[in-house]
């Protein structure tokens, strides 16, 4: 009994060190955000800063134009959401629940596109919303965030809709409901889960996009978004850390207040898939 108290408490121990050594980095950038620039040089490990510098919010927010970058986040990234979980649901619905001829090779064909680098598809990328002539807009960076396999969400769907009840959708169909009013109003609702699931992945990724961004705004500054925006704080002859700190910081608030609020659906999406 002794030892297994001890081991347990040795567990324990090896945990919160783990857990401290985790969220230093964290707390490191929120505490650099309130120093100023010479204590931040000074004393950069300590995470207790001698005076709160709270004007250095109001310099990111004001002065660097992240007012700006963010709102062109938000208006990217939640049209982003919505079309990516729309399109992995159906793809996945039809994937998991109609047995058509090659849906074996679909699937691996759809596993295969994970394994191509995004760097290697950003030319062709920015050629096309250039063909389209949707480049300089917002509709252009939607399309380019929006673009791509969606390898995991597409299974993830899938891996639902296959153990879906087919009585549900039997009694659809004997209700006249043709394939789209039944996935609208039957399927789509009843995976929530893995929807929120979906939704907050994308959400992070897009939010924190930085390539596509950096490459569709070069002619267009005005469209840059948060990730893109941070560079504002890098001038010619030196960077205002605590600025771009401050920024970091501004920049996590809507991913943590997502995660909080959707967080019971992600575990419930996740455990789902998994037990699928």
């Amino acid at each position: 009994m002794t030892s297994s108290k001890t081991a347990r408490a040795i567990l324990h121990v090896v945990l919160i060190a783990v857990g401290i050594v985790w969220i230093y980095p964290f707390v490191w950038m929120v505490s650099s955000s309130l120093k100023d620039n010479v204590t931040f040089y000074k004393a950069a490990i300590n995470p207790i800063p001698e005076v709160f510098m709270w004007e250095n919010y109001a310099r990111a927010w004001d002065v660097a134009n992240i007012s700006h970058y963010f709102m062109n986040s938000v208006v990217i990234t939640v049209s982003t959401v919505v079309i990516v979980v729309i399109l992995s649901c159906l793809t996945g619905y039809a994937i998991g629940t109609v047995a058509f001829p090659g849906r074996t090779a679909m699937i691996a064909f759809i596993v295969a596109l994970q394994f191509i680098p995004k760097g290697y598809t950003i030319i062709p990328l920015y050629q096309l919303v250039k063909f389209l002539g949707i480049k300089d807009s917002y509709l252009g960076l939607i399309f380019a965030e929006s673009s791509g396999a969606h390898v995991l969400f597409i299974l993830l769907f899938a891996a639902f809709f296959s153990k879906f009840p087919k009585e549900i959708e039997e009694s659809a169909l004997i209700d006249g409901a043709g394939f789209v009013k039944t996935f609208a109003r039957v399927a789509m609702p009843n995976s929530m889960p893995i929807v929120a699931t979906a939704a907050i992945m994308q959400f992070i990724w897009t939010w924190s996009s930085f390539l596509t961004p950096l490459v569709l705004t070069i002619t267009k500054p005005e469209l840059k978004t948060l990730a893109v925006g941070m560079l504002s704080f890098t001038e010619l002859y030196g960077t205002d850390w605590t600025g771009m700190a401050a920024g970091a910081t501004i920049s996590l608030v809507p991913v943590m207040l997502v995660f909080i609020f959707m967080q019971r659906y992600f575990y419930e999406g996740i455990s789902g898939a998994v037990k699928s």
